[in-house]
């Protein structure tokens, strides 16, 4: 894993201020648009300063607890340091989902952020005998912070293997019916890059029938590679077929080590990039980027309030992809 993160650490600072290139094709939704009867117009893009072809933060979580064993383990009390921070700079969550997607309706001025979670671990979420979410797991912590901030619609993605959060039946059932999304980590937590292809498509077919299982008809559209390790033929992380079972991912995340770019803009979903939290600064982690984007604000994403258009800077055109140029709204 270091090495992997070590290669995106490299260029990070470069990426980030780098203009953006032309992104490949990929599916989208196209914004929807405001409701019927709105009566209220956005304000003037250039006054809240939008720029919808920013970059957005998807910061990666694993463990949390109180004696962190490991760099990407935290304690309760500086995830939620974290949630206030994003709120007191004006982010907002979004699922992966909606991220790449680019369905992303927030109030102008506020900022998208993904909170993803890997590997379905207790720490995250488990129960008490009453049935509710355990005081200092991850959801305990997010629905606490929804309680008392409900403007910051806490929302996250977590990222499960087989037998997710200690199998318990009542786990992903409760994320769904709560609003959050269920994204695909492989059966098994495989390396990847050590099976053959027969084997890369049984990993997440058999994650997703596990899925299936416990909450059916839920769509499961993201994957997070385990280890941000990718099969051989990569591919096969996209799409595959095993035991007659096809499958399809709309988006693929990696351990990255800078914000992933805006899903208008230089957008590559086979390869999104995260950004670690963890016990320990690091570079390029959660801190780091944070302070980059409060220091350089007309780099992040801002939200211009309307869903049915996308607004930025005029010098910034020749950012936007072509399939989104219906909505286009410089200034």
């Amino acid at each position: 894993m270091a090495k992997i993160v070590g290669l995106r650490v490299i260029t990070a600072a470069l990426l980030i201020f780098a203009p953006a290139c032309a992104a490949p094709e990929h599916e989208a939704t196209v914004p929807t648009a405001r409701p019927v009867g709105a009566t209220t117009p956005p304000p003037d893009p250039a006054a809240v300063g939008a720029n919808e072809l920013g970059v957005v933060p998807i910061l990666m979580y694993h463990q949390l607890s109180p004696a962190p064993a490991g760099d990407y383990d935290q304690t309760p009390d500086k995830f939620r340091a974290e949630l206030d921070r994003l709120l007191r700079e004006n982010y907002r969550p979004i699922t992966v989902s909606r991220y790449v997607s680019g369905t992303i309706d927030l109030p102008a001025g506020t900022h998208p952020v993904v909170l993803t979670f890997d590997d379905s671990t207790i720490s995250q979420l488990t129960f008490t005998t009453e049935g509710n979410p355990a005081p200092d797991t991850a959801i305990a912590i997010l629905e606490d912070f929804r309680a008392r901030h409900p403007e910051f619609g806490s929302t996250a993605t977590f990222f499960v293997n087989n037998e997710p959060f200690a199998n318990d039946p009542r786990a992903l059932p409760w994320l769904v019916a709560h609003g959050y999304e269920i994204g695909a980590h492989t059966a098994t937590h495989a390396n990847l890059a050590r099976l053959d292809s027969t084997g890369v498509q049984r990993e997440f077919v058999q994650n997703l029938r596990a899925i299936a299982a416990a909450v059916p008809n839920q769509p499961v559209r993201t994957m997070a590679l385990p280890l941000g390790i990718s099969p051989v033929d990569r591919t096969l992380a996209t799409a595959g077929s095993w035991d007659g079972t096809p499958y399809t991912f709309d988006a693929v995340l990696l351990v990255g080590a800078e914000p992933a770019p805006s899903p208008y803009g230089a957008l590559d979903p086979a390869a999104i990039p995260r950004i670690r939290s963890g016990r320990a600064p690091v570079p390029f982690d959660s801190v780091y980027w944070l302070d980059q984007l409060a220091e350089h604000p007309e780099r992040r994403y801002t939200s211009d309030g309307d869903p049915a258009r996308i607004s930025f800077p005029r010098t910034l055109s020749g950012e936007l992809t072509a399939r989104w140029s219906p909505q286009s709204a410089p200034y």
